[in-house]
């Protein structure tokens, strides 16, 4: 098997064994036993997905460094037309009462983990799609320029969005900026469903396959709603931390427009009646 060979050379050491993971459409997903551990590996394209993996690193180096636990990042590496992640590998526990509490409070801490702007330095990516950054000075002109409005392109072109869509758009982004709170930007993980949410030793929350910039925190919080799997009791603690603004539920499928937009571009139109409810209610 070529991946187990390129790896026994990149390793320098001997793989006992490797078995396939679920890693969806974009990568190749395995868990490899070695001499040196037991790590989770990770390829794909770097033709279809270029850097993929090094804005993934630096995405979980970013989220060290705000306090979350992450898998460590052991190599990432092109070799030809492929490129791989290596990461220590978490074994999964059994999700306890306490594990809830650890999560909030490792999210309180990171979105309490401010910017002068909203953004990042560099692009990355959502899933398989490029996540279009830069940064600017507020968060009303960052969330429609550079997340709602690229997406509704693509999604115009794909013919997922009809021109009576861009109108409504439009008409909702004048009236956006009354919507939401004023707060200071949060380093966000960005992809916060619960897919990417880990339960490690000691009910550790570990976060994976994060979409990092500097944003509103309830993005996140948003986004925990959107798909399910998060004990609402996390809300408690998250709130005994970090209280969020009065009225921030109403405001949540206002910041799932964003997410729901990606998965219109990725799977198509059983997404648009979500983002068609959101628009219609301020247009």
């Amino acid at each position: 098997m070529f991946v187990k060979r390129i790896l026994e050379e990149r390793l320098s050491t001997y793989i006992e064994s490797i078995s396939p993971l679920s890693g969806g459409d974009i990568n190749e997903v395995y868990k490899i036993n070695c001499t040196l551990g037991e790590y989770v590996v990770k390829y794909n394209s770097r033709l279809r997905f270029p850097a993929m993996f090094y804005k993934e690193a630096n995405g979980l180096d970013i989220l060290r460094k705000g306090g979350l636990r992450t898998p460590n990042v052991i190599d990432h590496f092109e070799d030809r037309d492929d490129q791989f992640l290596i990461l220590e590998y978490v074994a999964e526990k059994k999700v306890e009462n306490k594990f809830w509490f650890h999560f909030a409070n490792s999210l309180s801490e990171l979105h309490q983990k401010s910017n002068t702007s909203f953004g990042l330095d560099q692009n990355n990516y959502i899933g398989s799609l490029v996540q279009h950054n830069g940064q600017m000075p507020t968060w009303e002109e960052f969330f429609i320029s550079k997340r709602l409005k690229p997406l509704i392109k693509v999604a115009f072109d794909k013919g997922l969005l009809a021109r009576k869509h861009l109108a409504d758009f439009d008409h909702f982004f004048t009236v956006f900026t009354e919507l939401l709170p004023v707060e200071p930007s949060s380093l966000l993980h960005g992809d916060l469903w619960s897919g990417n949410l880990l339960c490690g030793s000691g009910q550790q929350a570990v976060f994976i396959d994060p979409a990092v910039y500097y944003g509103h925190r309830e993005v996140d919080i948003a986004m925990t709603k959107m798909f399910g799997g998060f004990d609402p009791v996390y809300l408690d603690h998250y709130q005994d931390r970090f209280p969020l603004e009065k009225g921030w539920e109403e405001r949540v499928p206002i910041h799932n427009l964003y997410p729901r937009l990606v998965h219109l571009v990725l799977f198509g139109r059983s997404y648009l009646s979500g983002i068609e409810n959101v628009i219609q209610k301020y247009t």
